[in-house]
């Protein structure tokens, strides 16, 4: 979807992942104007936007009786990738698939499959 409807949506949602992806967006939007010479920063889209596992800092939380318990920190990356011009018409699916249609799909792929080293 493009940038400008990405950042409208993330706005509605009250969850702090939501306002972290929106920030990242908006940053993301203003370095490519910047320094990769896009002319409009409304003709952008998102291309991808994935995290992945950042570095995982152990801690202590001190307890009663002198006791102690280790408490994980965990940290992410998190990416986003946009692309220059119009987003594309049918990135997603069009429409998901009827259970008729995922049927005969099985029963094609079961119809196409062999069993190695035999007749």
């Amino acid at each position: 979807m493009s940038v400008d409807e990405a950042v409208k949506q993330l706005s509605f949602i009250h969850k702090k992942g939501a306002a972290i992806a929106k920030e990242v967006i908006l940053e993301a939007q203003r370095l490519a104007v910047e320094e990769h010479n896009v002319e409009y920063k409304s003709n952008l889209w998102v291309a991808e936007s994935f995290a992945t596992k950042g570095v995982v800092i152990k801690g202590l939380r001190r307890h009663a009786k002198v006791r102690a318990g280790v408490i994980h920190y965990r940290y992410t990356h998190y990416f986003v990738r946009l692309e220059e011009g119009p987003p594309p018409k049918y990135y997603y699916l069009p429409y998901p698939k009827s259970g008729e249609e995922l049927l005969n799909n099985w029963l094609e792929n079961m119809k196409k499959r062999k069993i190695p080293n035999t007749l």
